[in-house]
């Protein structure tokens, strides 16, 4: 977001606005109060009340009205302005040189102006003439600048408004990944520019834990990163789990010659500074535009949100020869992509049923573009995160949707409720059967509690029937709901036992798909305990803890017969799921279930029990690559036989990464940053054999 001044309209010798007419004064004077406003709000109070899109576009409008009237500059406009306030909280920090925001292109077309502004700064006769350009990701965090002198971090300091930042030094020293003292020869003096952010692993344990707590979840990463940074205890900002990127050099004495902006970042990441992996060179905009493609379609690959990338000159003196604007340089632009915030208006809040009769408060929305895909409904999670979240009907509220997450209500714009707004309460009654509500004591969820509702008959269905369990491929939410109606199904084993004949006689079911669907559920009656385990829908009990059930006891008869004490003694399970899974076979209904599924001839034996020494016990093993001899399920299979684990991501408990060709560059630099063990595939095989590393 841009700077912030105090509030105030735009400053026009009167004499100057000629022919503008009134309304334009007046929105340019209002727009400027706005995002002055919004500036204030996410700069130097760290709560936001709008997505950066909704910023962006209050600005663009700004900005083209100001060039459609150039009269109505002002200096003290918005548009002139970099970063934010300086917080008092913290001392201030003159910047040596200035931290400056970026221009921002929002397709190609934008991207294609800006590359030709390029070229005709640089006097170049062909405006297609390879300039070269660095692209880089784009992180979804706080800038930072950090001076290092004879290599000892000496200062770390908030962009601020660009030329006076806040000195966050304390808090700076407890972020983990940021280095005290820099290897090799550093200079005498060298600033770096980066972004503190907050790993989404990190981001959801935190929510995890402020649930489980009862207290409001943390709206994003990044608003979560600036919260934690700007923390008055550097205990507290230490705890977070925060990390860095480097992306570009300050002030600099005694460096060695450096040419282009991508030997820059190749310096700083040989004095162990965190650079990047994810970056590349280019010669043309159509590489440019293949960079940034890749990452939208894979940005959710990370451990970290981007909302762009950056693109830049890469030779030095190239961008020396371009300069700067008052707030951003020319050599560099920041391609935005399709927001994963938006604002729009909360219709009302309703509740679902799901397969184990929790009840889920929902948001029905005004439908709106944002994350790739419309929206129409998003989740509250439950009744506390309505009431902390402090949501109302008729509010306008920003929806966030990030790739297959579902979409989540993150909270109101209160500058934008309507006064006198009533509060919604959570119901009493089920919406589909009734019967009453009821929240558990020390629980966070709410729930149905008639095993007979018709909402979670469907659901368990639909959940036994989903690709994570049964995987029946064309029993989706219509079928079920239609073979519900029909009364062909009530329950997960009437699936198999559907009278084909009856459904001949529906609409929309020929015989071809009668024959598919018919076959999909044959083809389910083969697959592993561990699906049906997980399809049942117990409370508590996913994939992994179904597994070790499964090549446990070896047969789901065992798991049926076996007390909670027994299954808690499996190495991974634990009290809470043995409770559960204890409590569900007690039941009538799992027995009935159980003896349905034998007789329609459905998979009811585990895997074989490896006979593999327990090696690996206690490690956790990450491959990323192809390996030559293992695929990469078997690979999986290879570790987790020997009694390991074999988790998608390195993190402090990794035991050695795995590399065969193009491994990911992100795993292996984390393994280099965090000093994991780094094994090629004999080194595999021997790890295997002996539970040592070579």
């Amino acid at each position: 977001m841009a700077g912030n001044e105090p509030a105030g309209t735009t400053r026009v010798d009167e004499g100057e606005l000629g022919a503008v007419p009134a309304e334009i004064v007046a929105r340019v004077d209002a727009l400027a109060e706005l995002i002055r406003y919004h500036n204030d709000r996410y700069h130097r109070q760290d709560a936001p009340e709008i997505p950066d899109i909704d910023y962006d576009l209050l600005v663009r409008e700004l900005q083209d009205l100001e060039a459609a009237y150039p009269q109505l500059v002002s200096p003290d406009s918005p548009t002139q302005k970099v970063g934010g306030p300086v917080s008092a909280t913290f001392a201030p920090v003159t910047h040596a040189l200035p931290m400056m925001s970026l221009d921002n292109a929002f397709d190609r077309e934008e991207l294609e102006a800006w590359a030709a502004r390029v070229a005709k700064g640089l006097d170049l006769a062909d405006s297609a003439a390879p300039v070269g350009y660095t692209c880089e990701l784009k992180i979804d965090g706080v800038a930072c600048s950090l001076r290092y002198e004879d290599g000892v971090l000496v200062q770390a300091a908030t962009r601020g408004n660009g030329k006076v930042g806040e000195d966050i030094t304390a808090n700076v020293a407890g972020i983990e990944v940021i280095p005290a003292k820099l290897v090799g020869s550093p200079p005498a003096v060298v600033e770096v520019r980066g972004e503190i952010y907050l790993p989404i692993a990190t981001f959801d344990a935190l929510n995890e834990a402020q649930e489980a707590a009862g207290l409001a979840r943390y709206a994003n990463p990044r608003n979560t990163a600036a919260g934690s940074l700007r923390q008055k205890d550097p205990a507290v900002t230490a705890s977070r789990g925060l990390a860095f990127w480097s992306y570009q050099l300050g002030v600099v004495e005694g460096s060695p010659a450096l040419g282009s902006h991508a030997e820059a970042l190749d310096w700083l990441a040989e004095m162990g500074l965190p650079v990047n992996p994810e970056r590349r060179t280019a010669d043309t905009i159509d590489e440019v535009v293949a960079f940034t493609d890749q990452w939208l379609e894979h940005r959710h690959d990370l451990d970290y949100d981007i909302d762009g990338a950056v693109i830049k000159v890469n030779t030095l003196g190239r961008q020396r020869a371009l300069g700067a604007t008052a707030k951003a340089p020319r050599w560099a632009i920041a391609v935005k992509f399709p927001p994963e915030e938006r604002t729009t208006k909360l219709l009302e809040i309703q509740v679902s049923i799901g397969r184990t009769g929790k009840a889920t408060p929902f948001a029905v929305l005004e439908p709106v573009f944002v994350g790739g895909s419309t929206v129409q409904m998003a989740t509250l999670h439950n009744d506390d995160q309505v009431r902390l979240k402090d949501v109302h009907p008729g509010d306008t509220v920003i929806v966030r949707k990030a790739g297959d997450v579902i979409p989540e209500v993150l909270g109101p714009v209160l500058s934008d409720r309507p006064k006198r707004m009533k509060r919604w309460s959570f119901p009493t009654a089920c919406p589909s059967c009734g019967e009453p509500l009821v929240r558990p004591e020390s629980e966070a969820h709410t729930f149905c509690v008639n095993a007979t509702c018709p909402a979670q008959q469907q659901t368990r269905i639909e959940y036994f029937a989903s690709r994570g369990a049964m995987d029946i491929e064309g029993m989706g939410e219509s079928r079920v709901a239609l073979f519900i109606e029909k009364g062909f199904i009530a329950n997960v084993a009437d699936l198999y036992t559907i009278p084909w004949d009856e459904v001949a006689g529906l609409e929309g079911f020929g015989q071809t798909s009668i024959d598919n669907l018919r076959s999909a559920i044959e083809a389910s009656k083969q697959r592993p305990l561990a699906n049906l385990l997980v399809g049942l829908g117990v409370r508590h009990l996913g994939p992994a803890g179904a597994g070790l059930l499964a090549t446990h006891f070896g047969h789901i008869d065992a798991i049926a017969a076996a007390t909670a004490e027994e299954m808690a003694a499996v190495d991974g399970v634990g009290p809470t799921i043995a409770q559960s899974v204890a409590d569900y076979f007690a039941t009538d209904g799992a027995a009935d279930l159980v003896e349905r599924f034998k007789a329609a001839g459905v998979n009811l034996v585990g895997p074989e029990r490896s006979e593999e020494p327990q090696v690996l016990a206690g490690m956790s093993i990450v491959v990323s690559g192809t390996l030559e001899v293992y695929s990469r399920d078997g690979a999986a299979d290879a570790i987790k036989s020997r009694g390991g684990k074999n988790p998608g991501s390195v993190s402090k408990k990794t035991t050695a990464l795995v590399v065969g060709a193009e491994p990911g560059a992100s795993k292996l630099a984390k393994a280099e940053e965090l000093g994991v063990p780094i094994l090629d595939e004999a080194g595999f095989e021997a790890l295997l054999a002996t539970g040592e590393l070579a």
